[in-house]
């Protein structure tokens, strides 16, 4: 374990697990709050820590090994502008990442798990899926290697972009004003978790907002909409094992199925939800 992640372990994680309770307690106190959401979002950051102990892989690692050894020179973040364009750089990688984690069915089977809850809370933030470090998405991360940074480094700043969405996911903070033009805010991130066909695939920012407003990816939250939380088919069951699995489990019963390579490859990699067209 790195000194960066035992600082994450002794301050920030108990710090952001008081944060979520005192959200819990505030809900249930003023009229009620899905416990067994958070006992589910519980279960997934620990088995996630457990994961990344006993199996500290990437199918990314080669590519960012051959990164590494092509990199236009050592980076460092001596100045302002570095770190801007380093800041710059990594949210841009992190909005291309996050879009795909929806729109390219091998990363969805791990992603859908962050979207799974039928509520939204400060909780459902450190729901991420316990695959997502095995699954190679850091591999849109490899402009950073090749502009020198290490694979460390890049992992601890996506650490840092991940912690930054914690308080996003409140369902109490209103609209930012003109911030909402900018930085990702709770109310930009409440349309990204929401299931109304108005509002799917919106928002897919990190820190900033601004790549889904050059992309076209960008939807505001309306006053005459009420959001619906989940997926658009909801995960009824608080299991957290079905909850983990249950597009995996689609999956698979989908590769079993295929008749040719050409099928295996988009039940794969193609948007969740493909069929290969009936012959």
């Amino acid at each position: 374990m790195t000194e960066f992640q035992l600082y994450l372990l002794q301050y920030v994680v108990p710090l952001i697990l008081a944060c979520s309770l005192i959200e819990g307690f505030y809900f249930q106190i003023k009229s009620r709050f899905d416990w067994f959401a958070m006992l589910v979002s519980l279960s997934d950051f620990f088995a996630r820590l457990f994961f990344q102990y006993v199996l500290p892989i990437s199918i990314a690692s080669p590519f960012l090994n051959w990164a590494q050894a092509h990199a236009w020179g050592l980076f460092e973040l001596n100045g302002v502008l570095a770190f801007l364009g380093v800041f710059l750089m990594q949210d841009f990688c992190y909005y291309w990442m996050h879009r795909a984690s929806h729109r390219i069915r091998w990363f969805w089977c791990n992603h859908a798990v962050h979207h799974s809850s039928n509520s939204l809370s400060l909780s459902a933030a450190y729901r991420l899926g316990i695959f997502g470090k095995q699954m190679g998405t850091l591999i849109f991360f490899l402009p950073l290697v090749l502009m020198g940074l290490s694979p460390n480094v890049v992992y601890e700043i996506v650490t840092f972009n991940l912690l930054y969405q914690f308080w996003l996911h409140a369902t109490w903070i209103p609209k930012l004003g003109f911030l909402e033009k900018v930085i990702n805010t709770p109310s930009s991130h409440r349309i990204h978790h929401a299931s109304n066909p108005e509002y799917i695939d919106g928002n897919y920012g990190g820190v900033l907002i601004i790549f889904d407003r050059l992309f076209g990816t960008y939807k505001p939250e309306r006053e005459d909409l009420i959001i619906q939380y989940g997926l658009t088919k909801p995960v009824l069951s608080r299991n957290p094992l079905v909850v983990q699995f249950f597009e995996w489990h689609h999956l698979i019963a989908d590769l079993k199925g295929a008749k040719s390579l050409k099928d295996i490859l988009g039940y794969l990699f193609k948007y969740p939800g493909w069929q290969p067209k009936a012959t």
